[in-house]
């Protein structure tokens, strides 16, 4: 196996514990024995567990030493609940470490360094995988990373005009909507859309039963939830926040690096006007409703040259349903 397809495997590994680690990322890692033979795969724990690489190395045992690590993220350096990951590298044995993204935070940063100094040679993609988009981006920004999730028809609809929505896409969007929310940290939406829908927000499997990770339910504004809004109940944690400015709900969520968007218009509108949309995953249905509520509300565009322009990441086509998934434009 080469290096290449071990990062591909190391990233589908951290992938599936995308959700569980924060404030930690969430990283994958393989090793490869001196032959290139697969021999340890391990992914970062929950808060208090062993990172990715600990755990590769665990499951590689002495097949480790003179073999390659891949990671997707340069080991830590830093000792915290938990032993630096580039000291139990050295330890192993491993020859070659080959990570994706250097490491940004200056407490863990040095891995590289280090791993160097003590004799293994290192080389890197310089890509950031996946998994860690909202973690790196958190990092760099200080803010955690927004993606708005929409469901609408065609013509840019939430729902017809006597507010019925159920169920403008079908069971495949909304099953990978489910798997999405059992991924990220938080699920934000307004007041309106609480008091409208009486959602649960919770992540569950096509069978109904809750997924092992429920995200951090956040509710924005200044009305209060009735009681038996299921938003109170204990599925998952609620946090309301009276406010409606975007910026304090970040703030207000800054152990919460991956952050789901699904308010109505209001709410979204707010964050694109305040630009903190930082990537949007729609799912257009083929159906036309010709009026009812859109998808965005104000989002200070006043014209067409201040238009919120977004790149295509990816296009699929779910069920009868298409996912869009969009990153923002380079600002020229």
């Amino acid at each position: 196996m080469n290096r290449e397809q071990a990062l591909v495997l190391a990233t589908a590994a951290g992938e599936a514990v995308r959700g569980t680690t924060s404030p930690n990322p969430p990283v994958g890692c393989v090793v490869l024995d001196a032959d290139g033979e697969l021999v340890g795969t391990g992914a970062t724990a929950p808060p208090g567990g062993p990172h990715a690489e600990v755990v590769a190395l665990a499951r590689a045992g002495e097949r480790a030493r003179g073999g390659t690590a891949v990671t997707t993220l340069e080991p830590c350096n830093h000792t915290g609940r938990t032993g630096p990951c580039s000291v139990a590298l050295v330890t192993a044995g491993i020859a070659h470490v080959h990570y994706a993204a250097a490491d940004p935070t200056p407490q863990a940063a040095g891995g590289a360094a280090h791993l160097r100094a003590a004799g293994v040679t290192t080389s890197t993609t310089g890509t950031d995988p996946a998994p860690l988009r909202a973690w790196l981006h958190r990092q760099r920004t200080g803010r955690p990373h927004v993606t708005w999730k929409l469901a609408a028809s065609l013509d840019g609809r939430t729902a017809a005009v006597d507010g019925t929505s159920r169920w403008i896409t079908g069971p495949q969007a909304r099953a990978q909507v489910h798997a999405e929310r059992a991924r990220v940290d938080a699920i934000v939406v307004g007041t309106g859309t609480a008091l409208a829908d009486d959602p649960a927000l919770t992540a569950r499997h096509p069978d109904g039963t809750l997924a092992g990770h429920q995200p951090l339910r956040v509710v924005v504004g200044h009305r209060p939830l009735p009681a038996g809004a299921q938003l109170l109940d204990d599925t998952a944690v609620t946090l309301l926040l009276d406010t409606h400015d975007p910026h304090a709900v970040l703030a207000a969520l800054t152990d919460h690096p991956d952050v789901l968007l699904e308010g109505g218009a209001t709410l979204a509108g707010a964050f694109a006007a305040a630009g903190l949309l930082d990537r949007v995953v729609a799912y257009v249905a083929p159906v036309l409703l010709g009026a009812g509520p859109a998808a965005l509300g104000d989002a200070g565009v006043g014209t067409i040259a201040r238009a919120l322009r977004f790149e295509v990441e990816s296009v699929e086509l779910v069920g009868a349903d298409v996912r869009l998934v969009l990153g923002p434009a380079e600002r020229g």
